[in-house]
């Protein structure tokens, strides 16, 4: 069973990320492999990712998973 960031309190900063690197929502959904809803769903806290796609998107940025997700 795939793991869930838990919803309450957590935020991110993929947004900012994708701005450093000049990616659209459509850019990292594609690359991560999943669609730019989830992208947007994420980035304004109404979906909480599973622990694989969470690691995906750090490591698409170069990240730790806590230095994009946190309390």
């Amino acid at each position: 069973m795939v793991g869930y960031i838990e919803r309450d309190n957590v935020k991110n900063e993929i947004k900012v990320y994708r701005a450093k690197y000049n990616l659209t929502q459509e850019e990292l959904a594609k690359e991560v492999g999943v669609t730019r809803q989830t992208i947007i769903s994420i980035e304004k806290g109404r979906y909480s990712p599973s622990l694989e796609l969470a690691f995906k998107i750090a490591r698409r940025f170069d990240l730790k998973i806590e230095d994009l997700f946190f309390l």
